[in-house]
């Protein structure tokens, strides 16, 4: 099967990614903190590439809402939060990782659902493939660049949540 170009489908593929992060996180038979590396670098890459690719071209489509992208913005601002909460607990597993790793579950689960009902579907509606491969090409190259950098690391979460 060849590789879809498509901004939506990338964009669902990290979803999908993140749920399966999630249960692994989830799992006493997982390695659980190699999980949280894996979840914490994902969301970080995908969220800034997100916002640097994806919402500035959508905004232009008369049929997604700036509201929504903006909404979209400000619960990824939640999600790291989130996720550097749990990064700052010391032990895998303790009851205190197991409350803040629920906390990230809730809200990237809430937004994911969001974003696929209102921005994912409009951009599916109202905005030509030709276009969306253009936005998953560079969606996908400015993931794989934050990735390189290790961009989930609990020093920068902290910094992207100060900027």
């Amino acid at each position: 099967m060849a590789e879809t170009q498509d901004v939506v489908e990338l964009l669902l593929q990290d979803h999908r990614r993140m749920e399966e992060l999630f249960r692994l996180m989830r799992s006493v038979e997982a390695d659980r903190a190699a999980a949280l590396k894996e979840f914490a670098d994902l969301l970080i890459a995908h969220a800034l590439a997100e916002e640097a690719k994806v919402y500035p071209a959508l905004k232009r489509y008369k049929n997604i809402e700036d509201e929504e992208v903006e909404h979209g913005e400000h619960e990824h601002d939640e999600g790291n939060k989130a996720l550097l909460d749990l990064l700052e607990v010391e032990q895998v597993g303790s009851e205190e990782w197991d409350s803040k790793l629920e906390e990230l579950v809730e809200a990237v689960t809430h937004h994911a659902d969001e974003e696929e009902r209102t921005i994912l579907n409009g951009a599916r509606e109202n905005v030509a493939m030709e276009r969306r491969e253009e936005l998953g090409v560079a969606f996908r190259e400015e993931r794989e660049r934050q990735l390189k950098d290790g961009c989930g690391s609990v020093d920068n979460v902290r910094r992207i949540l100060n900027s």
